[in-house]
């Protein structure tokens, strides 16, 4: 049992104890186990702390030796936004590309294998996944982080992913909560508004975060986004109407909610990360996430400083932050009795349909009984012959089928689960391309240039991590080659660049950048033979030789994409 540094009163653990501040390096500094022993009770890691999954079990030890409770928590969708795989790209396709496939069973096994691997690493509360609707298609911070534009759709693929990933004995944090999806502006920057009225948000909004209450979430991420219909005056971090008044009262929600980054410059520019924190706690909040920027002891001091002064003011109830603190005391019993049970039972095929998920979900298991192919097409990768025919990567999911990219039988059978679990994530992958081809279109055999026409990352997703389909290429076509191209002369640079050689064009939401658009045009009206990979949201029209929407950038789509390409 943790045993707490003595002369620590009461009301400073509890302020200690709902925060969750993240640190700089990849082993634990003097100053956070300090703070372990005095009462903190959770950490937050990034890619910055993550050298190779035996160096982080190693870290995640190194922090239960200080506190054996500790809610260790990671960022981790897959996809476009990973920080177990920041240097390679994620073995996993993120929300889009489950979307697109339409197969919540795929989507469930997806989350279950991913949670695994999280637990295996010592991380038993993941800040995922994202129930927001894409219905704004300019969302520069959402994208293919959603499931879609479907209210249903992400929904039924929310709830799945949380029964998976609390299958594997790691907490689910459903994000970001009224809703991110009809945005413009990203929150990382400023303060972005939702100006739909009450019937477009209940309709909408809100109806995959009661998926995922239903499915039993764990845990719940506030957005730091102004909604008038629910609240004129405050973010709904800050809104005790949004956090109390409608999430825990008039959606029943009883698990623990969890801010958004408070050094995103849509609370730290307006009310200051000590001044948010406090009315975020007030308003209903029971964690403060902080540390993807400000990552060090003098944040932790001074959110525990503010916390402890306004009690003590009178501006926050001293049992408002004592019941939060209980309810991330709460969530950190549970993923301790979740991996007492995985002590017990260290190995299952998968969540058994009909069922709680290996008992950790309570009585909101899995229903599913199994995939048989969702929305896919029933084309092949290789397509039937004719002009811009346009096709799902698998076909149509057969019976049990080990499939490939070019058949007509899907690698996800209709059982409902695959022998190849550790593949799970290459298996979606493949299943989430749309391809769409002229009827002249061959496979390349020789090797290409690739010109990544590269946007601005936006911070949830870094700059670190890599994408496109070079790599992959590079390893079915050796001597591949490949350049990055951004602005206004980038595709008469891509053409003199690849000299000749079969060219590829990646592109990341051409329908946002004007830029990449016209790039597009220069070097289809000089190569149409051009191969186009659109590695984002694919709302624009496709065209090209061979046009492939992969509905994500994760290094598993980029590998799907390659071998289509390269007819492997």
């Amino acid at each position: 049992m943790t045993t707490f540094a003595s002369g620590t009163d009461t009301l400073t653990r509890d302020a200690l104890t709902v925060l969750q501040p993240g640190f700089t390096g990849t082993t634990a500094p003097d100053w956070l186990l300090r703070r372990l022993g005095e009462g903190l009770a959770s950490v937050g890691l990034f890619g910055r702390n993550i050298a190779s999954p035996g160096q982080l079990a190693a870290l995640t030890a190194q922090l239960r030796v200080e506190r054996d409770d500790v809610l260790v928590a990671i960022d981790e969708e897959g996809g476009d936004v990973t920080r177990l795989e920041v240097r390679t790209g994620s073995s996993f396709p993120g929300n889009h590309a489950l979307g697109a496939v339409d197969d919540v069973a795929l989507t469930e096994e997806v989350a279950l294998e991913l949670g695994r691997r999280l637990a295996a690493c010592g991380v038993n509360l993941n800040w995922a996944p994202s129930a927001d609707v894409n219905s704004n298609p300019a969302n520069p911070v959402i994208g293919v982080r959603s499931f879609g534009a479907d209210t249903g759709l992400v929904a039924r693929h929310t709830a799945a992913y949380v029964r998976g990933l609390q299958a594997a004995g790691v907490a689910a944090c459903t994000k970001h909560f009224p809703g991110h999806g009809d945005t413009a502006v990203d929150s990382h920057h400023a303060l972005p508004l939702i100006d739909a009225d009450l019937s477009v948000l209940q309709s909408r909004e809100l109806v995959p975060f009661r998926a995922a209450i239903a499915a039993g979430s764990r845990a719940v991420m506030s957005a730091h986004i102004l909604v008038p219909a629910l609240d004129p005056d405050r973010p709904a971090t800050l809104s005790r109407r949004i956090l109390t008044g409608l999430l825990r009262e008039e959606l029943g929600y009883e698990g623990l909610i969890v801010t958004d980054g408070m050094e995103m410059q849509a609370i730290a520019a307006t009310y200051g990360i000590e001044r948010g924190s406090v009315l975020a706690i007030a308003a209903g909040a029971d964690a403060i996430c902080v540390g993807g920027g400000l990552a060090d002891d003098d944040t932790v001091r001074r959110l525990r400083d503010a916390l402890v002064s306004a009690v003590r003011s009178g501006e926050l109830p001293e049992e408002r932050l004592a019941d939060a603190a209980n309810r991330v005391r709460e969530l950190a019993e549970w993923t301790a009795a979740a991996a007492a049970a995985r002590k017990v039972s260290p190995a299952v095929s998968g969540p058994a349909a009909g069922s709680p998920a290996n008992g950790l979900n309570g009585s909101n298991g899995s229903n599913s009984s199994g995939g048989t192919g969702g929305a896919s097409g029933t084309g092949g990768v290789n397509g039937t012959g004719g002009t811009d025919v346009t096709s799902r990567a698998n076909g149509t999911a057969g019976t049990g089928g080990t499939g490939s990219p070019d058949g007509v039988g899907g690698s996800y059978g209709a059982g409902g689960g695959t022998a190849r679990t550790a593949d799970v994530g290459l298996v979606a992958a493949r299943r989430a391309l749309t391809v769409t081809r002229s009827a002249s279109y061959t496979p390349l055999t020789e090797a290409p240039y690739v010109a990544a026409l590269t946007p601005v990352a936006n911070i949830a997703v870094g700059d670190e991590t890599p994408w496109g389909v070079a790599a992959e290429l590079a390893r079915l076509l050796p001597g591949t080659e490949t350049g990055s191209f951004t602005g206004e002369d980038a595709g008469s640079s891509a053409l003199a660049a690849a000299a000749g050689r079969p060219l590829v064009a990646v592109v990341r939401d051409e329908h946002r950048h004007p830029w990449m658009t016209t790039a597009l045009d220069t070097l289809l009206a000089s190569r149409p033979d051009t191969v186009v990979v659109e590695m984002g949201v694919p709302q624009s029209a496709p065209r090209g030789a061979l046009h492939i929407a992969t509905h994500g950038a994760a290094r598993v789509c980029g590998r799907a994409a390659a071998e289509v390409i390269a007819g492997a």
